[in-house]
């Protein structure tokens, strides 16, 4: 019986916590603008590779997404919380490479190997298909035409009266 009241009083104590704390909370971040939503989805989560902030299920990432629309709140703009992220996190919060130093390459390497690439299997394409300049390799040579093959007399007389009667 003792473990009821007990079980009670603990389910009583969350839900007037819960009562308390729900309202301060939404209140923090009432007062955020749209671009402090936003930014969950335009930023990776340094918590859950591969996601961004906002499909990351960890408490981590949800601290941090409630940091970025408190500091909204408080007045912080976009560019100033980007910054301190910056300075807290690094790049890794960054959905693609910046396209300076290193993280260029990103960027110039595919644009290389389309520029380098596609002359080379535009050019395999046409001498396997035997176009302009066909390939000495892949032509086929033409069946010799044949001479009709003699049929007999009678054969023939037959044929044309069923044709003819037909």
């Amino acid at each position: 019986m003792g473990h009821l009241k007990r079980s009670a009083a603990l389910w009583l104590a969350t839900g007037l916590l819960a009562v308390v704390l729900v309202p301060q909370v939404a209140g923090a971040v009432e007062g955020a603008p749209d671009w402090a939503y936003g930014l969950a989805h335009e930023l990776m989560s340094p918590y859950c590779p591969g996601r961004t902030l906002a499909e990351c299920p960890s408490p981590q990432a949800g601290e941090l997404r409630f940091w970025i629309l408190n500091q909204a709140a408080a007045g912080a703009n976009e560019q100033e919380v980007r910054e301190m992220l910056a300075q807290r996190y690094g790049d890794v919060l960054l959905a693609a490479p910046r396209a300076e130093g290193w993280g260029l390459s990103a960027y110039a390497v595919p644009i290389a190997c389309l520029v380098v690439g596609l002359p080379i299997a535009l050019y395999a394409i046409r001498r396997l298909t035997g176009g302009d300049g066909e390939a000495a390799d892949t032509k086929v040579a033409a069946p010799e035409p044949r001479a009709p093959a003699s049929i007999d007399p009678e054969l023939e007389r037959q044929l044309d009266r069923e044709l003819a009667e037909y």
